[in-house]
């Protein structure tokens, strides 16, 4: 079989991944001619429900937007409403924020690493398949994605779409009895995750190398998570206000959902854009951990991610521990808020990479106008130009199922969340 042939692959149906989705390409003489990653899920319309909300509301529906990613849609909100009136949080409830932002990301990447990733880089269909063979991998997944949801659930009374955050911090500070608990839970964890940083560099990983720009946010003194400026390697530097000053999302006819660039051109965010930003901004073991794998960084292998990934399940664990051994219970879980006209920016950075949201309010804290951008919209002009680098460096001439599995894995690589990428959608017609 020669690269020659005319191809056309369609999967109608991406597996693995939050959300639906498709991929179309066609090939001729060697080269991809077309390709289109379809997101045909119906627009869900966020920013006009929040419209004549108030504060409380707000963060209650965001939390809406993604199962897996509560956390995020609050924590940015929570912050861009504060922002819009003013209201400064104390360091105490900023590091139980920190702390309850530590559990969505254990969850989230343990699942991503251990149930929807690991099958293709250890040649199995599915999770199911994979632990008659991998039971001890399978179940360390499980053991993460559990506690990570403790972590939540310690803050949010629930694991799947929270309800303790308020204005000013939470509704009430987690029961000391059940903090610890979490901690005990946590100092067992350790060693799974810096277990499983080692475990992924080990992986067969595709050697294929990229150009692209990563993009996220970066903090004075701590690994970007809740809080930093928005920067990228190619040397911008702005604080989040300034979002819309560089970056542009836009429509195209075969997706539902928006596509966004930076000046003009597709970036990355996510954990591989945090590790290449921000390595240096690790903890000591966790640098330790990582440096012992031999990556060099900045990579510029996009399934390098999976191993960011790791690297973050380590950070967080770590992170989770330090912050919960200094929890003072006896400290005021929110400060006193006030409402006003106002305008507020806020991003922090979800599981999947940035997210950003910007809010106006009226005089009695309702929203008059929302805008938020997801990181799956962010990734979706960088995952087509990673589909056709790679699968042109994989090679044309394999067969269709062999490409259609390469196109699929390239697509879960960047754990896509599909239903937050189809918030909004403006609709123009044109009739003849």
């Amino acid at each position: 079989m020669t690269e020659n042939r005319d191809i056309r692959i369609e999967v109608p149906v991406l597996a693995r991944v939050e959300g639906e989705g498709a991929l179309e390409l066609s090939a001729s003489e060697g080269r991809i001619d077309t390709l289109r990653l379809r997101i045909f899920e119906p627009p869900r319309y966020f920013e006009k429900f929040l419209e004549g909300r108030a504060p409380q509301e707000v963060l209650d529906i965001v939390a809406r937007i993604c199962g897996i990613c509560p956390v995020a849609y609050q924590m940015t909100a929570v912050q861009a409403l504060e922002q819009a009136f003013g209201v400064q949080a104390s360091s105490h409830v900023m590091h139980l924020r920190r702390l309850m932002y530590c559990g969505e990301w254990l969850q989230s990447h343990a699942l991503h690493v251990h149930l929807l990733a690991l099958p293709d880089f250890l040649g199995f269909d599915n999770a199911i398949a994979m632990a008659g063979k991998h039971p001890d991998a399978v179940r360390r997944g499980l053991r993460l994605q559990r506690l990570g949801n403790d972590l939540i659930r310690l803050f949010g009374g629930r694991s799947v779409h929270p309800v303790g955050m308020r204005m000013g911090g939470f509704h009430r500070g987690p029961d000391p009895e059940r903090a610890a608990a979490v901690l005990r839970e946590l100092r067992s964890a350790l060693a799974d995750a810096e277990a499983l940083v080692a475990f992924t560099a080990s992986l067969p990983l595709p050697d294929d190398e990229q150009e692209f720009v990563s993009v996220a946010l970066r903090h004075d003194s701590e690994y970007a998570m809740y809080a930093g400026r928005i920067v990228s390697d190619r040397g911008l530097d702005l604080p989040v206000k300034d979002y819309l000053d560089h970056f542009r999302e836009s429509h195209v006819p075969h997706s539902t959902a928006l596509y966004a660039h930076l000046d003009g051109e597709p970036y990355l965010v996510g954990p591989l854009a945090r590790l290449n930003l921000n390595h240096d901004r690790l903890s000591p073991p966790v640098r330790s951990a990582l440096e012992a794998t031999g990556l060099s960084l900045p990579s510029r292998n996009m399934f390098h991610s999976l191993i960011a990934r790791a690297v973050e399940i380590h950070e967080v664990v770590s992170e989770a521990i330090r912050l919960l051994e200094a929890y003072r219970p006896e400290e005021p879980a929110h400060v006193p808020t006030t409402v006003q006209a106002g305008v507020g920016c806020g991003a922090t950075e979800a599981p999947r990479g940035l997210l950003w949201h910007r809010y106006e309010t009226d005089a009695a804290g309702r929203v008059l106008s929302a805008r938020i951008v997801p990181p799956t919209a962010q990734n979706q002009a960088r995952i087509e130009d990673d589909l056709k680098c790679s699968l042109e460096a994989f090679g044309l001439h394999n067969d269709d199922d062999a490409l259609r599995l390469r196109g699929e894995t390239v697509i879960r690589n960047y754990d896509p969340c599909i239903s937050c990428a189809t918030h909004f959608l403006k609709v123009r017609v044109q009739r003849r």
